[in-house]
């Protein structure tokens, strides 16, 4: 571990990292930015052992002022963590990739907060992460998909703030699921069970029914609540939160980095970020990466799958169509040809 600067809050290399919540604090770690380059996901298990700030107290840091704050909310396994790369300019944003405070957010509120103190804790951590780097900066945050039943809210405290949803189309989404193997197809039921905990799912399921649905039927209803909480909350918010196809972002990387932009009102030269690293390598393990070998690693997974994905596509269809649900993201944003 190296030595790190003096804390200093205005320093936004003091990543806040954990709301403490016995004490009612926040601890802040020391992340120079060059390091957020190399994290997928700013999280204990990656991060290791860094430079630590006394915990200071919430209620003194409630006062600091917000910064220019945007969110990127996704559906998983659709770039998300490529795009907040990508969007990471500096003087113009910094992207952070699924910042562990917001995630204590939802096991503070899942262990039975109150929802006035999970909106104060909420607000503690936006203003926390809103910080620049540099003045001017915006910070676009990429929350963990398990923030996704929380997105209202963090939109209400935020008020002045910009939201994607990027989701890859259901098709996509499974081969993801069914190439990434056995602790996927766990994942997509812890992620099930926790948006059920949430009350995040009026799909017409009871709550016997999920243990009757294989591994990529979860993985659907997951994706299915996900696109019916984003375009309800469309209707609510309007041009402030639009979606993106993945697939666009993999396609048409330049015209999509640029509708993104625009979107958050960001001045980026969006030729130059997709001729850059954020898109000629892999955005979890840092290894080269190009869209041929993705097509051919997706080929693959269809292949060994494609029966049993097919199926569950047909399935989510008629799921999506029983609610009146479409599943083409809301309010999609205009990517040029």
């Amino acid at each position: 571990m190296t030595a790190a600067p003096a804390f200093d809050l205005a320093d936004a290399e003091w990543l806040a990292h954990r709301y403490v919540e016995g004490d009612d604090a926040v601890r802040f770690i020391h992340l120079p930015r060059a390091e957020h380059d190399k994290q997928a996901f700013l999280i204990d298990s990656l991060l290791g052992p860094r430079p630590t700030s006394p915990d200071l107290a919430a209620q003194g840091l409630l006062a600091q002022p917000r910064g220019q704050l945007h969110f990127l909310f996704h559906s998983a396994f659709c770039g998300s963590t490529l795009l907040a790369r990508a969007l990471s300019v500096p003087g113009v944003a910094m992207g952070l990739s699924e910042p562990a405070i917001l995630n204590d957010v939802v096991g503070f509120r899942r262990r039975g907060a109150p929802p006035a103190a999970v909106a104060r804790t909420a607000d503690l951590a936006l203003r926390m992460l809103g910080r620049p780097f540099e003045p001017g900066e915006a910070v676009i945050v990429k929350p963990s998909n398990i923030l996704n039943p929380l997105a209202e809210l963090l939109l209400a405290l935020q008020d002045q703030g910009q939201a994607l949803f990027l989701y890859a189309p259901l098709e996509t989404f499974l081969i993801s699921v069914a190439r990434k193997g056995l602790h996927c197809r766990a994942w997509v039921r812890e992620l099930l069970e926790g948006y059920v905990h949430d009350h995040f799912i009026d799909l017409g399921f009871a709550p016997e029914d999920y243990f009757r649905l294989t591994d990529l039927q979860v993985a659907a209803v997951g994706w299915l609540a996900q696109h019916q909480h984003f375009t309800v909350l469309s209707g609510k918010l309007g041009s402030r939160l639009a979606s993106l196809d993945a697939d666009l972002l993999t396609a048409k990387p330049a015209a999509a980095i640029a509708a993104v932009a625009a979107h958050y009102g960001l001045a980026i030269d969006a030729a130059a970020v997709a001729a850059g690293p954020a898109f000629s390598r892999n955005s979890k393990s840092g290894a080269a990466y190009s869209p041929e070998a993705r097509n051919a690693d997706y080929q693959a997974a269809r292949a060994a799958h494609g029966e049993e994905i097919g199926m569950v596509v047909t399935w989510a269809g008629a799921v999506a169509a029983n609610v009146g649900l479409s599943l083409a993201g809301p309010n999609p944003l205009p990517v040029q040809a």
